[in-house]
Parts: C-alpha cells; sequence; structure tokens
C-alpha cells in the first residue's frame, strides 16, 4: 500500500525534480507538473487537498480510459478532469512498485526533451 511520502520520495528521486510548496504535495519537472495532490471540490464546502489520493499526468485520452476501466478500484476521473490527460489514484489502492512505474511514466511524459534523457533506466535508479 503507497502513500503521500511514498509519491514524495519516488518523485524526488527523479532528475530535475522541484516539490512546490502546498498544502499536500506538487512536483513539477520543467515547471511542467506531473503528480500533485487531489484538490477534492465540495459544494459549499472549502476545497480539501487529499494526500490519499494522487492526481497523475497520463499522456492522452486514451491511457486514461484504460487505466479507468482497466483498474477503476485504484483510478477515477471527475466532471472537472474532463478532456485533460490526468487521472486520480487511490494511492492505497496501488503498491510501492507500481506508483513507481506511474509516476516515471507521468515524469517521461511532462519532462522537456532537454531533461528527458537525463533519466537512468538502470533498475536501482528509483530504489
Amino acid at each position: 500500500m503507497a502513500d503521500a511520502e511514498d509519491v514524495r520520495r519516488l518523485a524526488l528521486a527523479l532528475p530535475h525534480v522541484v516539490e512546490i510548496d502546498s498544502e499536500g504535495f506538487d512536483f513539477r519537472v520543467g515547471d511542467r507538473g506531473f503528480v500533485w495532490s487531489y484538490p477534492e471540490r465540495r459544494p459549499g464546502r472549502p476545497r480539501a487537498i487529499r494526500t490519499d489520493i494522487a492526481v497523475l499526468y497520463v499522456g492522452d485520452e486514451a491511457e486514461k480510459q484504460a487505466l479507468l476501466l482497466g483498474e477503476p478500484e485504484a483510478f477515477f476521473t471527475t466532471p472537472g478532469y474532463d478532456g485533460m490527460p490526468l487521472v486520480m489514484l487511490r494511492l492505497a489502492m496501488v503498491n510501492v512498485d507500481r506508483l513507481r512505474e506511474l509516476v516515471t511514466d507521468a515524469w517521461r511524459m511532462r519532462a522537456p526533451a532537454a531533461l528527458a534523457g537525463d533519466l537512468a533506466d538502470g533498475p536501482n535508479r528509483l530504489d
């Protein structure tokens, strides 16, 4: 079972990552967000930052739909994210290895080309 500290550890192990000051977690590469805490919006109430849920960049609508349909217990979306290549991940529904894969993939899709080559693909890079 993964948690917010696992997100932080995995994201910061990637090259050129900056953590933005926030109520939860918010990570960028080349000024592009790739994983952050879910800002839950509730009608008539203030927004709540959910550190048990990560918002992940997934690249395109096809990948988003594949995750939503293939692992509905782990992934979900809301109308506010319609048309955006983003999914919400219930951290407690994945193990750290799966989280590592998702965070690294999000980083790869968001890292500018000039920085993307700095990610070593060796097996121990993100351990």
